[in-house]
């Protein structure tokens, strides 16, 4: 029988010895860590932290899919969700959130301040003003704080930097929740990838492989820094050619295991006990 949700389970204790330990779970837990939610070609990620705190990073396309995933983890009572994140303003990330404001209350709203030249921006901002939610524009330097945990932003840089290509502008975020590290990158591609390298630390257990594994993006020397043992693509059926064979070659190079939406659903990433 097909598991449609795979769990990767990181036993914290033992993460200063670098061992990751892998299971198979249906359905979903719940538990603290990092989902990388089944949404078809297109983007979105859920964190949830200790203390019940909750943010999700994208949305997908707008096909009901985010509601579907979401309703998978959260328990069917909770209709609260504490940050919203754009990572940046193309449909295939932004296109389910507007589901998203529809079902959920929403306590803030994230983004780059790029709106770019999506129309249906406008349909988001609707369902936002309508909550009256609380927006919020971050850059590289912003830390999203919630106890010991944090979420920092490390791109993209305030300035003119921000008006460059709107893939280039997605917000890269380093979450770090009980010692486990987990980097999400949007769209970027090389080009943004060299500049991080001259940042803060890049290396993270888990990797959201940049722009669904365009051949574009996935660099060597930026794995290399990364150094990942998971890289999760989200991708679903297209006509980009993605994930491309170059960017899945460099990060079988640097030993990362690989998981894509497309084959194993929404991929789980949680703390062990």
């Amino acid at each position: 029988m097909k598991v449609s949700r795979f769990v990767f389970s990181l036993i914290l204790t033992l993460l200063a010895l670098d061992v990751l330990l892998f299971g198979y779970a249906a359905g979903g837990s719940g538990e603290t860590g990092f989902y990388f939610l089944n949404v078809g070609e297109g983007d979105s990620e859920l964190v949830r932290m200790p203390g019940g705190v909750d943010i999700l990073i994208d949305g997908g396309l707008p096909n009901g899919a985010v509601i579907r995933e979401l309703e998978g983890i959260l328990p069917f009572y909770d209709r609260y969700i504490d940050i919203v994140v754009m990572s940046h303003a193309q449909a295939d990330h932004f296109g389910g959130l507007i589901d998203v404001f529809e079902r959920y209350k929403i306590g803030a709203f994230v983004w780059n301040g790029v709106k770019g030249t999506a129309q249906s921006l406008a349909d988001l901002e609707k369902e936002i003003m309508k909550q009256d939610t609380k927006v919020i524009e971050l850059a590289a330097g912003d830390r999203i704080r919630c106890g010991s945990h944090e979420i920092s932003v490390l791109w993209p840089a305030a300035g003119s930097e921000r008006e460059t290509d709107i893939n280039e502008t997605s917000l890269v975020l380093l979450a770090q929740i009980d010692g486990a590290r987990a980097l999400f990158t949007g769209d970027i591609t090389a080009a943004v990838e060299r500049k991080l390298l001259s940042g803060p630390n890049l290396h993270s257990h888990v990797l959201k492989v940049a722009h669904h594994g365009s051949k574009y993006s996935s660099s060597q020397k930026f794995l290399a820094a990364v150094r990942p043992k998971a890289a999760v693509i989200g991708v679903g059926k297209n006509s980009y050619g993605h994930p491309s064979g170059e960017a899945l070659n460099r990060l079988r190079a640097v030993g990362a295991r690989i998981y894509r939406t497309d084959r194993d659903g929404t991929v789980e990433i949680v703390s062990g006990e």
